[in-house]
């Protein structure tokens, strides 16, 4: 096998590009591509990268570092102690929980040692913090409930590794100064005392070098003007500390985390976010590949039931933990569902304990490499698992939920509109309606959000607007207007269709994210569609426009006409969307024909008119007045 790294990058970038956009065009996250990437060249399939799976994970683990760098950049000092008993009591509640069932369960029904027993429950209480907190960005769902508690939970599980690897020689019979390769520090032959008060100190000299040394740095280095030393300095900075903590024996993630922390005030917190993110998503992407090409499949074939078996009951404990702790905190079952299927899969760091239990003797080595494996199996299976929630386990949930709470969901209001969909696009709608004296009724399946909207004085009520039976106890047979601001563009038009089919009179007024939402609406006969992206884009350019010397009048009518041009082109184009060949040639020609139009509208208006409401214009004009019968004068 060559081992050349232009061939190994070759490989690795190859299946990368290759996995991924297949992954996605299937519906899965970009997670499992990369998981499968690394399986396909590994050396149990293609064989194309022989060992260096196992060995580039030392590498690509700094990928990890680097996405907490990035959470505690994200996360203010003030935030971060206002969640100091969210993190302790979820996190605490779920590795003593896990760790507390599966060491009992082994004990019982294997026949092993005690010790084995509790090093391989901690290792496997862990959950993965890459797989968790990337798959919550795919999904937009960091900054949700179900974001919060994740996170709270992985963070403190990186924390309780200090504590776990710390505590790990005390079940061995070697001696641990013997063994060459246990992980050793700067400060391992001191006092337990004087081992507390350095690493006090080292995180004391991390934060106020990060506000006192670091920022005033940055502050020298962006007057160079010079954004490659500006990206030097944000590496050097995750990479020092991260060096640091491991020298005084901690995790270099939470050295990491703790500088994103110590640096999220100041004014360079979006600048290295920017500079860092993309070799955080590479060397991410680069463990995943590594996680896939480290799955030992010979040792799963020679024993399949157990491996198999151990990781379904492993899956099964975790969730019902995770579940129960969910509600104990009362979050909705959606959110339960997410949170416990999400986190249920075994971590990175429980390598890095099971490896450390093999140099200490604790777990032998064939039962150590099995757990290993079935580490791989958990993670890989996780995406699986999201994806048998979101499509098959949650929408018949919803419907359960929904009936639960058909009591206090009932609609005693009939108004002339009712609107679907509260959140920023619905809201807004709704604001101007009420300001304006006329009622609605709004129909929203956030549960949270209808909480908030109900505690600010809106009158919300939770249902699923694709269901018949909720439009006509909404009122959809007598209300004059139905507005569709769904966020979901499919469930929005699924909406529309069943409005169409049941309630045909009623007007529809809809949402559409882009040209292609409206094309799908415009087969659906709807006659009334507001694309997002179409009126603040020319909201935008009628103010460019009148920056650039133009009369406000007059900028504001070619803004309208423009509206009215495009939305003529698009029921144009909307039936020539599926014939490549006939859609370019009719989008070239509608555009030469909308400029020709918009020169010759502006050139037919009447110049004392065109300015009739134009108030800047008029001051101009008395000042220009005022200045004439000055020089008369």
């Amino acid at each position: 096998m060559d081992t050349n790294f232009l061939l190994q990058a070759i490989i690795y970038l190859s299946a990368a590009v290759i996995c991924v956009p297949i992954a996605k065009k299937l519906g899965l996250s970009s997670i499992l591509g990369y998981l499968l990437a690394g399986i396909i060249i590994g050396p149990y399939v293609l064989g194309f990268i022989g060992q260096e799976g196992q060995d580039i994970m030392h590498f690509a683990e700094f990928g990890v570092v680097m996405m907490l760098f990035l959470i505690g950049l994200e996360l203010e000092p003030n935030k971060f102690w206002k969640m100091r008993k969210f993190i302790l009591g979820m996190g605490a509640a779920q590795l003593i929980g896990t760790t507390l069932i599966l060491f009992i369960g082994c004990l019982f029904f294997m026949d092993w040692k005690w010790e084995t027993t509790l090093a391989i429950s901690l290792a496997l209480a862990l959950s993965s913090t890459a797989i968790v907190l990337q798959t919550l960005k795919e999904k937009g769902l960091s900054n949700t409930s179900v974001g919060r508690s994740s996170f709270a939970v992985l963070l403190f599980q990186d924390i309780a590794v200090i504590p776990i690897l710390a505590f790990l020689p005390l079940l061995s019979t070697v001696n641990l100064e013997a063994t060459n390769n246990a992980p050793q520090s700067l400060i391992t032959g001191y006092a337990s005392w004087l081992q507390t008060v350095i690493v006090i100190g080292i995180i004391s000299t991390i934060y106020f070098a990060g506000r006192f040394v670091f920022v005033p740095l940055l502050h020298i280095i962006a007057k160079t003007r010079l954004q490659e030393l500006f990206t030097a300095s944000a590496l050097l900075l995750v990479v020092g500390v991260s060096y640091l903590m491991q020298l005084i024996g901690l995790s270099p993630a939470l050295g990491a985390f703790m500088a994103g922390v110590v640096l999220a005030n100041s004014e360079f917190r979006h600048e290295l976010e920017g500079d860092i993110a993309p070799f955080k998503g590479l060397l991410l992407g680069l463990f995943f590949l590594g996680v896939g090409a480290s799955i030992n499949f010979q040792l799963i074939i020679e024993n399949p039931l157990f491996i198999f078996v151990f990781g379904a009951i492993l899956t099964l404990v975790k969730f019902a933990v995770l579940f129960v702790i969910s509600r104990f905190h009362k979050n909705k079952i959606d959110q339960n569902l997410l949170f416990a299927f999400g986190l249920s899969q075994a971590g990175e760091f429980g390598f890095v304990i099971m490896s450390f239990s093999m140099q200490l003797n604790i777990v032998p080595n064939i039962l150590a490499n099995q757990i290993m494996a079935v580490i791989a199996m958990s993670m890989v299976a996780t995406p699986f698992l999201l994806l048998i929630n979101e499509r098959i386990i949650y929408p018949n949930t919803r419907i359960q939920e929904k009936e639960i709470k058909k009591d206090n969901d009932y609609i005693d209001e009939d108004n002339p509109v009712i609107i679907a969909g509260f959140g920023h696009f619905g809201s807004t709608v709704g604001r101007l309606l009420r300001a304006n004296q006329i009622k609605s009724t709004i129909l929203d399946y956030d549960s949270d959000r209808i909480d908030l909207l109900r505690k600010m004085g809106y009158k919300v009520y939770y249902g699923d607007a694709t269901r018949l039976e909720l439009l006509k106890a909404a009122g959809c047979e007598n209300a004059k207007i139905f507005i569709a601001a769904i966020d979901n563009p499919t469930v929005n038009l699924q909406v529309i269709e069943t409005l169409k089919k049941h309630f045909p009179n009623l007007k529809i007024l809809t949402r559409a994210r882009n040209r292609n939402d409206a094309y799908e609406l415009i087969d659906h006969k709807v006659e009334h569609i507001y694309r997002e992206t179409l009126y603040s884009a020319v909201n935008m350019g009628v103010d460019a426009l009148v920056a650039l010397g133009l009369r406000k009048y007059t900028a504001t009518r070619q803004g309208q006409q423009f509206i009215k041009y495009d939305e003529i082109t698009t029921r144009k184009l909307a039936e020539k969307r599926h014939d490549k060949m006939a859609y370019l040639i009719t989008i070239k020609e509608e555009i030469e024909l909308q400029e020709q139009l918009l020169k010759s509208d502006i050139y037919s208006q009447v110049a004392a008119t065109n300015h009739s409401w134009d108030s800047q214009h008029l001051k101009n004009n008395l000042a220009d007045l005022s200045d004439s019968s000055e020089l008369q004068d």
